[in-house]
C-alpha cells in the first residue's frame, strides 16, 4: 500500500467511530425516550424506573466523553497529517471544517470567492 491508501484507511477508520459513537448517543437517548414513554402507558409513577434510567442516562454522559475525546483525536490526527507535510488530504463525506477548533473570531469576508 502506498501513503495515500495507508492515510485513507485510517481516515476511514476515524470516520467509521465517529459515526458508530454518534449512532451509539442516538441509541441511547432512545432508550431513555422509550422508557419515559413506557412509563406514561403503563401509568407508572414518575419514581419507576428511576434507577436505570439514570444509569442509562449516565451511558449517555460516557458516549458524550468518548465523542469529545474522538473529536479531539481527529483534531490532533490532523495536526500530525500537516507536521509530516502530507499536504491536505481529504477522506469522508461530511465537510470538516477547522473553524470550531479556533476559539478566536474570524473574519467571515476572508476565503471567499468571488466572482471576477
Amino acid at each position: 500500500m502506498d501513503r495515500t491508501e495507508v492515510v485513507a484507511s485510517v481516515a476511514g477508520d476515524l470516520y467509521a467511530t465517529e459515526h458508530a459513537i454518534d449512532a451509539a448517543i442516538t441509541q441511547a437517548t432512545t432508550l431513555v425516550q422509550s422508557f419515559i414513554g413506557a412509563r406514561a402507558a403503563l401509568s407508572l409513577s414518575p419514581v419507576a424506573a428511576t434507577g436505570s434510567q439514570a444509569k442509562a442516562m449516565e451511558a449517555i454522559a460516557a458516549l458524550a466523553t468518548a465523542r469529545e475525546a474522538i473529536v479531539a483525536c481527529h483534531a490532533e490526527m490532523q495536526k500530525d497529517h500537516r507536521r509530516l507535510g502530507w499536504g491536505t488530504f481529504n477522506a469522508g463525506p461530511v465537510d470538516k471544517p477547522d473553524d470550531w477548533l479556533d476559539p478566536k473570531p474570524r473574519d467571515q469576508t476572508k476565503n471567499h470567492l468571488r466572482v471576477a
